[in-house]
C-alpha cells in the first residue's frame, strides 16, 4: 500500500512539474501583450474589439511538436518561415536568377509571384477562419483579418478614418502597416529600396478582404519604410478603381505608378471582358445564321408544295433536310458554352428526330440511335460532316429501303474505338430491301453519294459498305 501511495504522490508531483513547465513554455512563446492588436476608426472599434478577443482565444492553443515537425494552433497546422526569405532575400535571389533580363524585370517577376501567392493565401485563410469562427457579416469577417495578421507575424494594422469598406465598387480602405515584416527585413539588412517592398502584405490583406466582402479587391503600397518613408501605407479598392486612387499628387507621391502585378490584373480583366463580349456576338451570329437557314428552308418548303412532279419535289425536300442539318448545328452552338464544340448526343438526337418526322410519316420504321463516345462534346469540323452523312443515308433509308410502307428498322450508331488510325466509328444501317448493283465511290452517280464521298475525305476517314442484310454504311474517322 505504501509503495502504491508513493507512486501516486510521485505521479502527482510530475504532473504538477509538467504543468508548470508547460505554462513557462507558453509564456515564452506568447508573452503577455495587453496592447491593442489593431487600430480602427471609432465607428468600427466595437467590432474590432470583439474580433480581438475571438482571434486571441484562437491563438492561445499554440502547440509546438518539433519531434514531428508540427506547429498547431486550434487544431490547424501552421508553418514558420523566416521573414527575409519572403522579401529582401527572395527578391535578391531573383535578381541573380533572372540577371539576363535586367534587375528591374527580375524584381518585377519576383513581385508578381509574391503578390499572387499572398493573395491566394489571404483568400484561403479568410475562408477557413470565417468558417471556424462562424462569422457572417462582411465587417466582422474583415475585422478578424488584422488580428489574425498581427498574431501570425505579418504586421500591425492601423486602418485610417477615410476608409469606407462597402460591398460594392465604392469599396475603399487606406491603412498603415507600422511593423510590416517585409519592410523590416530590408531595414534589418541595412538596405534601402527605391520602391515600396511590402508586396505580400498587399496581396494577403486584399485576399482576406476580397473573401470577406465577396468582391474583387486589390491593394497597393503607396509609401514604405524600406525606402525611407515614415509609414508603410496601403490603398485597397476594386482593381478597376485602384488606378484612380493612385493618380500622382502634386505634393506627395509624384513618382507613384501602378505596380506591374496590378497592371497585369487590369489587363487580364479587360481581356476577359473583351472575350465575353465577342462570345456574345458570335452566339448572336450563330442564332441569326440558324434563323436565316430556317427562312430559306421555309421558302423551299412553300415552293415544294406548288410542285406536282414528285421527283422534283423530292429534290426540294432533300435540299431542305441538308439545310436543316446545318441549322441544327448553329442552334446547338448558340446554346453551347464552348463555341467550338457541341453536345454530340443532343445534336444527333435532334437531327435524327427531324429526319424521322420529315420522312417516316407513317411511323412504320423504328430508328435506334446510340451514341457511345469518350468525349461528350465534339468539334464542329466533325459534327457538320457527320450530320450531313447521317441526313443523306437516313433519309434515303426512309425513302427507298422499305417500299410499300413495309415495317423495318434503321440503326444509327456513333462509337469511340481503339485504333492507331481512327478514333470513331459511325454506322448507318437498315434491314430493308438493300441497294441493287455496285456502288462506285470514285465516280458516284448521285449527289447524295458525291456528298458522302466528299465528306468522308473531309473527315480523313474511310467507308465500308455491307449489302447482305439490307444496307450498312460504316465510317471510320
Amino acid at each position: 500500500m505504501k509503495s502504491e501511495k508513493a507512486k501516486i504522490l510521485k505521479l502527482k508531483a510530475e504532473i504538477k512539474s509538467l504543468k508548470s513547465e508547460n505554462k513557462k513554455l507558453r509564456g515564452s512563446v506568447l508573452k503577455k501583450d495587453t496592447k491593442p492588436k489593431v487600430k480602427a476608426p471609432k465607428p468600427f472599434a466595437p467590432i474590432f474589439s470583439k474580433a480581438e478577443q475571438t482571434v486571441g482565444d484562437y491563438f492561445k492553443s499554440l502547440k509546438f511538436t518539433p519531434s514531428k515537425g508540427t506547429i498547431d494552433i486550434n487544431d490547424e497546422r501552421y508553418v514558420l518561415v523566416r521573414a527575409s526569405a519572403l522579401s529582401y532575400d527572395f527578391l535578391n535571389s531573383f535578381k541573380h536568377l533572372y540577371s539576363d533580363r535586367g534587375e528591374d524585370e527580375a524584381i518585377n517577376i519576383g513581385k508578381n509571384i509574391l503578390f499572387d501567392i499572398a493573395h491566394v493565401i489571404g483568400l484561403e485563410d479568410a475562408r477557413s477562419f470565417h468558417k471556424k469562427m462562424k462569422l457572417k457579416d462582411p465587417i466582422s469577417k474583415l475585422a478578424a483579418g488584422p488580428i489574425h495578421f498581427a498574431y501570425s507575424g505579418w504586421a500591425f494594422v492601423d486602418i485610417l478614418p477615410e476608409s469606407k469598406p462597402s460591398p460594392d465598387e465604392n469599396y475603399f480602405l487606406k491603412y498603415h502597416h507600422p511593423f510590416s515584416f517585409e519592410a523590416d527585413s530590408w531595414l534589418r539588412a541595412g538596405k534601402k529600396s527605391k520602391v515600396p517592398v511590402c508586396i505580400m502584405n498587399s496581396g494577403y490583406s486584399s485576399g482576406w478582404c476580397e473573401e470577406s466582402f465577396g468582391i474583387p479587391l486589390t491593394a497597393v503600397e503607396i509609401s514604405c519604410r524600406a525606402k525611407g518613408d515614415k509609414h508603410c501605407t496601403f490603398i485597397m479598392a476594386p482593381p478597376n478603381k485602384i488606378g484612380g486612387y493612385l493618380k500622382p499628387d502634386k505634393k506627395k507621391n509624384a513618382d507613384l505608378s501602378v505596380p506591374a502585378f496590378l497592371e497585369r490584373k487590369t489587363i487580364e480583366e479587360k481581356v476577359k471582358a473583351s472575350l465575353a463580349e465577342k462570345e456574345v456576338l458570335i452566339k448572336e451570329v450563330h442564332h441569326r445564321v440558324k434563323n436565316n437557314l430556317q427562312i430559306v428552308s421555309s421558302l423551299l418548303s412553300l415552293q415544294a408544295e406548288s410542285i406536282h412532279d414528285k421527283p422534283a419535289r423530292d429534290k426540294y425536300l432533300e435540299s431542305i433536310s441538308r439545310i436543316k442539318s446545318m441549322a441544327i448545328i448553329h442552334e446547338q452552338l448558340y446554346r453551347s458554352k464552348d463555341l467550338s464544340k457541341i453536345n454530340a448526343e443532343e445534336y444527333f438526337s435532334e437531327l435524327v428526330r427531324f429526319i424521322s418526322e420529315t420522312y417516316n410519316v407513317n411511323q412504320n420504321v423504328k430508328v435506334n440511335l446510340r451514341i457511345k463516345i469518350r468525349e461528350k462534346f465534339i468539334d464542329i469540323d466533325t459534327a457538320i460532316p457527320c450530320g450531313i452523312i447521317i441526313n443523306e443515308l437516313l433519309s434515303n433509308a426512309f425513302k427507298y429501303a422499305f417500299p410499300g410502307n413495309k415495317t423495318g428498322e434503321v440503326k444509327v450508331e456513333l462509337r469511340s474505338i481503339v485504333n492507331k488510325n481512327y478514333h470513331c466509328r459511325l454506322i448507318v444501317a437498315d434491314n430493308g430491301v438493300g441497294i441493287k448493283g455496285k456502288i462506285n465511290f470514285k465516280n458516284p452517280a448521285t449527289l447524295g453519294l458525291q456528298l458522302i464521298n466528299s465528306l468522308t475525305g473531309q473527315l480523313n476517314g474511310k467507308v465500308q459498305i455491307d449489302k447482305e442484310k439490307g444496307t450498312s454504311f460504316t465510317f471510320f474517322f
